[in-house]
């Protein structure tokens, strides 16, 4: 995998890190034994980068990562979590340093250390981006030690470039993926000029991309690809990428035909993402010791040619981009 800074923090972080959302909830049933193989797969593979949130499990996720990290020891890969979720309701008033402190405290605790490598608003009403207070008191944060740096998890390529007109915004959290390519451009040439870090989040469409998915595939009353199809718990954009399911697998089965032999669509479509030099970390989920060590070797598939990204492009603005582009 490749090893590169994390835009301007003084971080080393792989091009393929972990994402710890499956190991917390909403993925149907993951056993924590699971949860901890999966991530000690990914750290034994190289990955040097873990993305959580304080809500993935209410805290379940952050004591996993933290009790792995305790048990190998040595020198910890970079850990990104989350907060501001845990509002309830969830509104912009509720972006308060005060409320934001409370959760970080919580996230230390959680994670067992006395500073959070980087701490990201997730997905906020679009209106704290236009508040500046709440960046002042991210800083004020920033200089008491409790965080090394903040950034911010969107839902919209909007919200992407309106957060990094603050300067202290080091990282944005986005989607990125085969389904959802609006990124790729303003936003990226934007982030790119400001050397803000990209973390590419649901990076296989929740699963779709994989291609193991099927009209007939049943999923547990827990996972969102069950309860949020239409968004009635949180953004729709979060579950199949906001794609139509029906769609979405019409889309998969053109996309099958360029993945290379030997290579399995999951890999495919993580190598797709990392062929845009403005993605600093991709960040699959996995559910168990053997997905985490698919998703790290999908760095060392050799590069998509033009030709495949071209069809991948055409695929795109024919079937999916009338139901996403314009949205997000």
């Amino acid at each position: 995998m490749k090893q590169h800074s994390f835009g301007r923090m003084p971080f080393s972080v792989t091009n393929v890190g972990f994402g710890a959302w499956q190991i917390g909830g909403s993925w149907g049933d993951v056993s924590e034994a699971d949860g901890r193989a999966a991530l000690n797969a990914a750290l034994d593979a190289g990955i040097t980068f873990i993305d959580t949130a304080d809500v993935y499990g209410d805290g379940r996720s952050e004591k996993i990562v933290a009790d792995v990290l305790k048990s190998r020891g040595g020198t910890p890969p970079m850990v990104a979590t989350k907060a501001g979720r845990r509002l309830n309701p969830h509104v912009a008033g509720g972006y308060t340093k005060a409320n934001l402190e409370g959760f970080i405290d919580r996230s230390l605790k959680n994670l067992q250390v006395d500073s959070l490598d980087l701490v990201q608003l997730h997905c906020p009403p679009t209106e704290v981006l236009y508040r500046s207070e709440v960046f002042d008191g991210l800083n004020q944060l920033q200089k008491a030690g409790k965080i090394k740096g903040y950034g911010v998890s969107v839902s919209t390529v909007e919200e992407g470039l309106k957060a990094i007109e603050f300067p202290g915004v080091e990282s944005i959290q986005i989607i990125y993926n085969i389904f959802r390519q609006r990124p790729d451009r303003l936003f990226f040439q934007e982030a790119r000029r400001k050397n803000v870090a990209v973390i590419a989040r649901v990076p296989l469409a929740s699963g779709l991309l994989s291609g193991k998915i099927t009209r007939d595939t049943k999923f547990a009353s827990d996972d969102h690809r069950n309860f949020n199809r239409h968004g009635e718990a949180f953004d729709v954009g979060e579950t199949f990428a906001g794609v139509p399911f029906e769609v979405g697998l019409q889309a998969v089965e053109e996309v099958r035909k360029l993945v290379p032999q030997g290579a399995s669509m999951a890999a495919f479509a993580l190598r797709w993402i990392l062929m845009n030099d403005a993605v600093t970390v991709v960040i699959p989920g996995a559910r168990n010791a053997e997905q985490a060590r698919a998703n790290a070797a999908a760095a060392d598939l050799a590069p998509l040619c033009h030709d495949v990204m071209d069809a991948t492009r055409e695929i795109y603005e024919r079937l999916i981009a009338p139901h996403v582009h314009q949205r997000w």
